[in-house]
Protein backbone atom coordinates (compact mmCIF):
# COMPACT_ATOMS: atom_id res chain seq x y z
CA UNK A 1 0.00 0.00 0.00
CA UNK A 2 1.48 3.70 -1.01
CA UNK A 3 2.61 5.47 2.30
CA UNK A 4 3.33 9.30 2.75
CA UNK A 5 6.07 11.47 3.91
CA UNK A 6 4.68 14.39 5.69
CA UNK A 7 6.37 17.61 5.71
CA UNK A 8 10.66 17.34 6.61
CA UNK A 9 11.07 20.53 8.54
CA UNK A 10 13.78 23.26 6.87
CA UNK A 11 15.38 20.71 5.28
CA UNK A 12 18.68 22.83 3.61
CA UNK A 13 17.48 26.39 4.58
CA UNK A 14 19.71 28.56 2.65
CA UNK A 15 21.59 25.62 1.04
CA UNK A 16 22.84 24.28 4.05
CA UNK A 17 22.09 21.47 6.17
CA UNK A 18 20.86 21.58 10.20
CA UNK A 19 24.04 22.76 12.05
CA UNK A 20 25.19 19.71 14.23
CA UNK A 21 23.17 18.41 16.77
CA UNK A 22 19.66 20.03 15.10
CA UNK A 23 16.95 18.14 13.97
CA UNK A 24 13.68 18.27 11.91
CA UNK A 25 10.50 16.11 12.03
CA UNK A 26 9.53 13.69 9.95
CA UNK A 27 6.23 11.54 9.47
CA UNK A 28 5.03 8.79 7.42
CA UNK A 29 1.33 7.84 7.04
CA UNK A 30 -0.46 4.91 5.24
CA UNK A 31 -4.20 4.33 4.57
CA UNK A 32 -6.42 3.85 7.67
CA UNK A 33 -3.16 3.71 9.66
CA UNK A 34 -2.14 6.41 12.27
CA UNK A 35 0.39 8.38 11.71
CA UNK A 36 4.45 7.78 12.38
CA UNK A 37 6.36 10.42 13.57
CA UNK A 38 10.47 10.73 14.05
CA UNK A 39 13.82 12.70 13.66
CA UNK A 40 16.34 13.46 11.38
CA UNK A 41 19.63 14.57 13.22
CA UNK A 42 22.62 15.93 11.99
CA UNK A 43 25.56 14.50 13.25
CA UNK A 44 28.29 17.27 11.51
CA UNK A 45 29.88 17.45 7.95
CA UNK A 46 32.25 14.95 7.04
CA UNK A 47 35.51 15.68 5.32
CA UNK A 48 34.20 15.75 1.79
CA UNK A 49 31.56 18.53 2.79
CA UNK A 50 28.87 15.74 2.69
CA UNK A 51 26.13 16.18 5.77
CA UNK A 52 25.92 13.46 8.33
CA UNK A 53 22.07 12.68 8.88
CA UNK A 54 20.60 9.33 10.95
CA UNK A 55 17.41 8.72 11.63
CA UNK A 56 14.97 7.99 14.47
CA UNK A 57 12.38 4.94 14.77
CA UNK A 58 12.07 3.52 11.56
CA UNK A 59 13.45 5.86 9.39
CA UNK A 60 16.48 5.25 7.94
CA UNK A 61 18.56 8.30 5.98
CA UNK A 62 19.99 5.79 2.52
CA UNK A 63 21.97 8.60 1.06
CA UNK A 64 23.06 12.57 1.34
CA UNK A 65 24.17 14.84 -0.98
CA UNK A 66 25.19 18.77 -0.52
CA UNK A 67 21.15 19.01 -2.26
CA UNK A 68 19.72 15.64 -1.78
CA UNK A 69 18.70 13.57 1.14
CA UNK A 70 16.96 9.97 0.71
CA UNK A 71 15.08 8.81 3.64
CA UNK A 72 13.51 4.82 3.98
CA UNK A 73 10.77 3.96 6.47
CA UNK A 74 10.35 0.27 6.47
CA UNK A 75 7.49 -1.25 8.37
CA UNK A 76 5.53 -4.54 8.45
CA UNK A 77 4.00 -4.15 5.21
CA UNK A 78 6.87 -2.91 3.10
CA UNK A 79 9.84 -0.24 2.44
CA UNK A 80 8.55 3.06 1.58
CA UNK A 81 11.71 5.93 -0.03
CA UNK A 82 11.25 9.44 -0.67
CA UNK A 83 14.03 11.96 -2.32
CA UNK A 84 13.99 15.15 -0.47
CA UNK A 85 15.86 17.59 -3.05
CA UNK A 86 17.01 21.26 -1.76
CA UNK A 87 16.88 24.16 -3.83
CA UNK A 88 20.28 25.51 -6.38
CA UNK A 89 19.09 28.83 -5.86
CA UNK A 90 16.50 31.20 -4.33
CA UNK A 91 15.91 34.28 -5.56
CA UNK A 92 14.30 37.19 -2.58
CA UNK A 93 14.88 39.89 -4.88
CA UNK A 94 12.44 39.38 -7.38
CA UNK A 95 9.78 40.13 -5.35
CA UNK A 96 9.44 41.70 -1.92
CA UNK A 97 9.44 39.28 0.63
CA UNK A 98 6.48 40.46 2.59
CA UNK A 99 4.40 39.51 -0.86
CA UNK A 100 3.30 36.38 -2.16
CA UNK A 101 4.41 35.27 -5.80
CA UNK A 102 1.13 34.47 -6.91
CA UNK A 103 2.18 32.94 -10.68
CA UNK A 104 5.01 32.17 -12.49
CA UNK A 105 6.23 30.74 -15.99
CA UNK A 106 9.63 30.17 -17.19
CA UNK A 107 11.01 29.50 -20.61
CA UNK A 108 13.82 27.33 -22.13
CA UNK A 109 15.92 30.21 -23.29
CA UNK A 110 16.70 31.58 -20.37
CA UNK A 111 13.45 33.93 -19.04
CA UNK A 112 10.88 34.16 -16.29
CA UNK A 113 7.92 35.84 -15.23
CA UNK A 114 6.37 36.30 -12.24
CA UNK A 115 3.28 37.97 -10.25
CA UNK A 116 2.86 38.67 -6.79
CA UNK A 117 0.20 39.58 -4.14
CA UNK A 118 0.93 43.55 -4.77
CA UNK A 119 0.07 43.38 -8.20
CA UNK A 120 3.79 43.68 -9.70
CA UNK A 121 4.42 41.78 -12.73
CA UNK A 122 8.49 40.97 -13.84
CA UNK A 123 10.44 39.52 -16.26
CA UNK A 124 13.99 37.98 -15.22
CA UNK A 125 16.81 35.86 -16.33
CA UNK A 126 16.31 32.41 -15.13
CA UNK A 127 20.56 31.75 -14.30
CA UNK A 128 20.72 34.84 -11.42
CA UNK A 129 17.25 36.19 -10.76
CA UNK A 130 17.95 39.77 -12.38
CA UNK A 131 14.82 41.56 -13.01
CA UNK A 132 15.19 43.06 -16.65
CA UNK A 133 11.76 44.42 -16.78
CA UNK A 134 8.85 45.83 -14.60
CA UNK A 135 5.72 45.19 -16.69
CA UNK A 136 3.13 47.59 -15.51
CA UNK A 137 -0.15 48.38 -16.41
CA UNK A 138 -2.86 46.02 -14.50
CA UNK A 139 -4.61 47.39 -11.78
CA UNK A 140 -5.16 44.95 -8.71
CA UNK A 141 -3.98 41.28 -8.58
CA UNK A 142 -2.26 39.86 -11.50
CA UNK A 143 -3.45 35.75 -10.93
CA UNK A 144 -1.84 34.14 -14.20
CA UNK A 145 1.23 34.99 -16.09
CA UNK A 146 3.03 32.65 -19.24
CA UNK A 147 4.89 32.76 -22.12
CA UNK A 148 4.15 32.84 -25.73
CA UNK A 149 5.38 30.27 -27.47
CA UNK A 150 8.09 32.54 -29.08
CA UNK A 151 9.32 32.96 -25.41
CA UNK A 152 9.59 36.91 -25.97
CA UNK A 153 5.77 37.59 -25.31
CA UNK A 154 3.90 37.10 -22.35
CA UNK A 155 0.07 36.78 -21.28
CA UNK A 156 -1.52 38.30 -18.01
CA UNK A 157 -4.78 38.08 -16.74
CA UNK A 158 -6.22 39.56 -13.11
CA UNK A 159 -8.58 41.11 -10.75
CA UNK A 160 -8.70 44.03 -13.50
CA UNK A 161 -10.53 41.33 -16.03
CA UNK A 162 -7.72 42.77 -18.52
CA UNK A 163 -5.51 40.32 -20.36
CA UNK A 164 -2.24 42.02 -21.51
CA UNK A 165 0.10 40.65 -24.16
CA UNK A 166 3.72 42.36 -23.31
CA UNK A 167 7.10 42.06 -25.69
CA UNK A 168 8.95 40.91 -22.48
CA UNK A 169 12.03 42.64 -24.50
CA UNK A 170 10.67 46.32 -24.29
CA UNK A 171 8.19 45.97 -21.39
CA UNK A 172 5.82 47.49 -23.69
CA UNK A 173 2.04 45.99 -24.36
CA UNK A 174 0.80 45.40 -27.35
CA UNK A 175 -2.87 44.80 -26.64
CA UNK A 176 -5.18 44.75 -24.09
CA UNK A 177 -8.37 42.56 -24.15
CA UNK A 178 -11.78 42.79 -22.28
CA UNK A 179 -14.82 41.27 -22.35
CA UNK A 180 -15.27 39.21 -18.51
CA UNK A 181 -17.50 41.29 -15.91
CA UNK A 182 -15.13 39.42 -13.11
CA UNK A 183 -11.62 38.37 -12.29
CA UNK A 184 -9.65 36.31 -14.75
CA UNK A 185 -8.04 33.42 -13.30
CA UNK A 186 -6.50 31.47 -15.96
CA UNK A 187 -5.68 31.15 -19.39
CA UNK A 188 -4.53 29.29 -21.71
CA UNK A 189 -2.00 29.90 -25.14
CA UNK A 190 -3.04 27.96 -28.34
CA UNK A 191 -0.55 26.86 -30.48
CA UNK A 192 1.76 29.49 -31.55
CA UNK A 193 -1.03 32.17 -29.99
CA UNK A 194 -3.22 33.78 -32.90
CA UNK A 195 -5.94 32.23 -30.24
CA UNK A 196 -6.03 32.14 -26.35
CA UNK A 197 -8.56 31.26 -24.11
CA UNK A 198 -9.45 32.76 -20.39
CA UNK A 199 -11.73 31.29 -17.58
CA UNK A 200 -12.76 33.68 -15.06
CA UNK A 201 -14.62 34.18 -11.89
CA UNK A 202 -17.89 35.11 -13.96
CA UNK A 203 -18.09 31.39 -14.71
CA UNK A 204 -17.07 31.82 -18.37
CA UNK A 205 -14.00 30.59 -20.70
CA UNK A 206 -13.70 32.74 -22.99
CA UNK A 207 -11.49 32.27 -26.77
CA UNK A 208 -10.50 35.21 -27.99
CA UNK A 209 -8.66 36.57 -31.45
CA UNK A 210 -5.45 38.05 -30.19
CA UNK A 211 -4.91 39.90 -32.99
CA UNK A 212 -8.31 41.77 -33.15
CA UNK A 213 -8.69 41.84 -29.51
CA UNK A 214 -11.91 40.30 -30.17
CA UNK A 215 -14.02 37.48 -28.24
CA UNK A 216 -14.75 34.29 -30.70
CA UNK A 217 -17.35 33.12 -28.07
CA UNK A 218 -18.15 31.84 -24.61
CA UNK A 219 -18.62 28.45 -22.95
CA UNK A 220 -20.91 29.45 -20.53
CA UNK A 221 -23.09 27.80 -17.74
CA UNK A 222 -20.02 25.95 -16.33
CA UNK A 223 -21.45 25.98 -13.09
CA UNK A 224 -19.98 29.25 -11.16
CA UNK A 225 -16.14 30.56 -10.79
CA UNK A 226 -14.12 28.92 -13.45
CA UNK A 227 -10.78 28.73 -11.78
CA UNK A 228 -8.92 26.69 -14.17
CA UNK A 229 -8.43 26.08 -17.96
CA UNK A 230 -6.22 23.69 -19.85
CA UNK A 231 -6.06 22.20 -23.64
CA UNK A 232 -5.09 18.69 -25.53
CA UNK A 233 -5.07 16.44 -27.91
CA UNK A 234 -7.39 13.39 -27.14
CA UNK A 235 -7.08 9.74 -28.48
CA UNK A 236 -9.31 10.12 -32.10
CA UNK A 237 -11.72 7.86 -30.42
CA UNK A 238 -12.93 10.43 -27.91
CA UNK A 239 -15.65 11.25 -29.55
CA UNK A 240 -15.73 15.73 -29.52
CA UNK A 241 -18.65 15.93 -31.36
CA UNK A 242 -19.50 17.90 -34.47
CA UNK A 243 -19.43 22.09 -34.95
CA UNK A 244 -22.73 23.10 -35.17
CA UNK A 245 -22.10 26.60 -37.31
CA UNK A 246 -19.21 27.11 -39.20
CA UNK A 247 -16.08 28.69 -37.29
CA UNK A 248 -14.53 32.06 -38.23
CA UNK A 249 -11.33 32.24 -40.14
CA UNK A 250 -9.63 33.96 -37.38
CA UNK A 251 -9.67 31.00 -35.13
CA UNK A 252 -7.10 28.54 -35.56
CA UNK A 253 -5.67 25.01 -34.80
CA UNK A 254 -8.74 24.48 -32.17
CA UNK A 255 -10.04 21.50 -34.39
CA UNK A 256 -9.49 17.81 -32.50
CA UNK A 257 -8.49 19.87 -28.69
CA UNK A 258 -10.20 19.12 -25.34
CA UNK A 259 -10.97 22.08 -23.03
CA UNK A 260 -10.60 20.86 -19.61
CA UNK A 261 -12.03 23.15 -16.49
CA UNK A 262 -12.53 23.14 -12.96
CA UNK A 263 -14.89 25.00 -11.18
CA UNK A 264 -14.87 26.53 -7.74
CA UNK A 265 -18.84 24.36 -7.79
CA UNK A 266 -16.55 21.60 -7.40
CA UNK A 267 -16.36 19.81 -10.67
CA UNK A 268 -14.00 19.18 -13.56
CA UNK A 269 -15.39 19.42 -17.30
CA UNK A 270 -14.73 18.30 -20.85
CA UNK A 271 -15.36 20.57 -23.53
CA UNK A 272 -14.61 20.39 -27.83
CA UNK A 273 -12.85 23.34 -28.04
CA UNK A 274 -13.88 23.62 -31.89
CA UNK A 275 -17.38 21.87 -31.39
CA UNK A 276 -18.54 23.95 -28.30
CA UNK A 277 -19.78 20.50 -26.96
CA UNK A 278 -20.19 19.72 -23.51
CA UNK A 279 -18.20 16.04 -23.47
CA UNK A 280 -18.22 15.17 -19.36
CA UNK A 281 -19.19 16.93 -16.18
CA UNK A 282 -17.95 15.13 -12.99
CA UNK A 283 -18.28 16.19 -9.37
CA UNK A 284 -14.99 16.46 -7.25
CA UNK A 285 -14.50 16.09 -3.63
CA UNK A 286 -14.39 19.82 -3.34
CA UNK A 287 -13.75 23.13 -5.55
CA UNK A 288 -11.38 22.42 -8.49
CA UNK A 289 -8.14 24.58 -8.27
CA UNK A 290 -6.14 23.43 -11.05
CA UNK A 291 -6.36 20.99 -13.94
CA UNK A 292 -3.99 19.70 -16.54
CA UNK A 293 -4.11 17.22 -19.67
CA UNK A 294 -1.31 14.47 -19.01
CA UNK A 295 -1.78 12.57 -22.25
CA UNK A 296 -4.55 11.67 -25.15
CA UNK A 297 -5.93 9.05 -22.78
CA UNK A 298 -5.36 11.28 -19.28
CA UNK A 299 -5.71 14.53 -17.05
CA UNK A 300 -5.69 15.55 -13.91
CA UNK A 301 -6.97 17.43 -11.27
CA UNK A 302 -6.83 19.55 -8.05
CA UNK A 303 -8.82 20.21 -5.58
CA UNK A 304 -9.07 22.89 -2.10
CA UNK A 305 -9.36 19.97 0.14
CA UNK A 306 -6.00 18.00 -0.96
CA UNK A 307 -7.66 15.56 -3.67
CA UNK A 308 -5.67 14.86 -6.88
CA UNK A 309 -7.69 12.90 -9.18
CA UNK A 310 -6.24 11.17 -12.12
CA UNK A 311 -8.93 11.07 -15.11
CA UNK A 312 -9.09 8.25 -17.83
CA UNK A 313 -10.61 10.21 -21.08
CA UNK A 314 -12.01 7.11 -22.26
CA UNK A 315 -14.06 6.83 -19.50
CA UNK A 316 -14.15 9.59 -17.42
CA UNK A 317 -17.40 8.29 -15.27
CA UNK A 318 -14.77 6.80 -12.89
CA UNK A 319 -11.25 8.39 -11.89
CA UNK A 320 -8.28 6.04 -12.65
CA UNK A 321 -6.56 6.72 -9.58
CA UNK A 322 -7.32 9.14 -6.68
CA UNK A 323 -4.34 10.73 -3.90
CA UNK A 324 -4.33 12.28 -0.97
CA UNK A 325 -0.89 13.42 0.31
CA UNK A 326 -1.88 16.72 1.84
CA UNK A 327 -4.66 17.89 3.88
CA UNK A 328 -4.33 21.41 2.51
CA UNK A 329 -5.16 22.71 -1.30
CA UNK A 330 -3.61 21.57 -4.35
CA UNK A 331 -2.52 24.50 -6.08
CA UNK A 332 -0.92 23.92 -9.14
CA UNK A 333 0.64 21.48 -11.63
CA UNK A 334 3.85 20.71 -14.03
CA UNK A 335 4.24 18.17 -16.13
CA UNK A 336 7.90 16.46 -16.49
CA UNK A 337 8.75 13.50 -18.59
CA UNK A 338 5.56 10.74 -17.80
CA UNK A 339 4.86 12.29 -14.52
CA UNK A 340 3.79 15.65 -13.02
CA UNK A 341 4.60 17.96 -10.19
CA UNK A 342 2.17 19.13 -7.47
CA UNK A 343 2.60 22.40 -5.55
CA UNK A 344 0.16 22.74 -2.57
CA UNK A 345 -0.91 24.88 0.19
CA UNK A 346 1.24 23.35 3.60
CA UNK A 347 4.50 24.10 1.59
CA UNK A 348 4.85 20.59 0.13
CA UNK A 349 5.66 20.25 -4.01
CA UNK A 350 6.04 16.84 -5.02
CA UNK A 351 6.92 14.76 -8.48
CA UNK A 352 4.24 11.87 -9.21
CA UNK A 353 5.20 9.46 -11.30
CA UNK A 354 3.28 7.73 -14.41
CA UNK A 355 2.68 4.49 -11.45
CA UNK A 356 0.85 7.48 -9.57
CA UNK A 357 3.88 6.87 -6.98
CA UNK A 358 5.44 9.99 -5.13
CA UNK A 359 8.94 9.58 -5.61
CA UNK A 360 10.58 12.94 -4.73
CA UNK A 361 9.80 16.16 -2.49
CA UNK A 362 11.54 19.88 -3.11
CA UNK A 363 12.17 21.22 -0.28
CA UNK A 364 12.88 25.23 1.19
CA UNK A 365 9.48 26.62 1.18
CA UNK A 366 9.06 25.59 5.01
CA UNK A 367 4.75 26.20 5.70
CA UNK A 368 4.17 28.36 3.17
CA UNK A 369 1.33 27.73 0.12
CA UNK A 370 3.42 27.18 -3.26
CA UNK A 371 1.07 28.81 -5.70
CA UNK A 372 2.66 27.55 -8.70
CA UNK A 373 5.27 25.20 -9.79
CA UNK A 374 6.25 25.25 -13.27
CA UNK A 375 9.31 22.95 -15.20
CA UNK A 376 11.32 23.88 -18.29
CA UNK A 377 12.55 19.94 -17.89
CA UNK A 378 16.33 21.13 -17.01
CA UNK A 379 14.92 23.10 -13.80
CA UNK A 380 11.99 23.51 -12.13
CA UNK A 381 11.00 26.67 -10.21
CA UNK A 382 8.27 27.55 -7.49
CA UNK A 383 6.42 30.57 -6.68
CA UNK A 384 5.75 30.53 -2.94
CA UNK A 385 3.86 32.70 -0.34
CA UNK A 386 7.20 33.75 1.40
CA UNK A 387 7.98 36.05 -1.53
CA UNK A 388 11.44 33.77 -2.98
CA UNK A 389 11.32 31.50 -6.04
CA UNK A 390 12.84 28.96 -5.82
CA UNK A 391 15.04 26.50 -8.49
CA UNK A 392 15.55 22.90 -8.46
CA UNK A 393 17.80 20.66 -10.91
CA UNK A 394 15.89 17.91 -12.53
CA UNK A 395 19.29 16.04 -13.03
CA UNK A 396 19.67 16.26 -8.93
CA UNK A 397 16.13 14.76 -8.56
CA UNK A 398 16.81 12.14 -10.70
CA UNK A 399 14.10 13.18 -13.08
Amino acid sequence: MPGKYQHIGNFHRDNRFLENGEKVWISFKTLNNPMIHGELRSDGVSSQGIPMVTGSESFHVQHVTKNTMTVKYKDGIGEYTRKFVAPQLEYSAIHNSRKSVTSLDVTPGGLGVSADSEGKLKVWETSNGIVRRDLQGHLGDVYTCKFFPSGVVVLSGGADMQLKVWSAETGQCAANITGHKAAILDTVIIERGRNILSSSKDGTVKLWDVGQKSCLYTYEECGGNVNCCSIGIPNKNIDLGQPETITSDREVQTEGKLLLIGTEAGSIQGYGLQTRRKVFDLPCHGAVNCCCILSENAAVCGTQDGYITVLDLRNIRVPLKELKETRSAILSFSTHNNGFFVSTGDGSCFFVNELCNTTTELTGADCDHIYKVVCDNTHVYTGCRDGQVRKYSCSQAGL
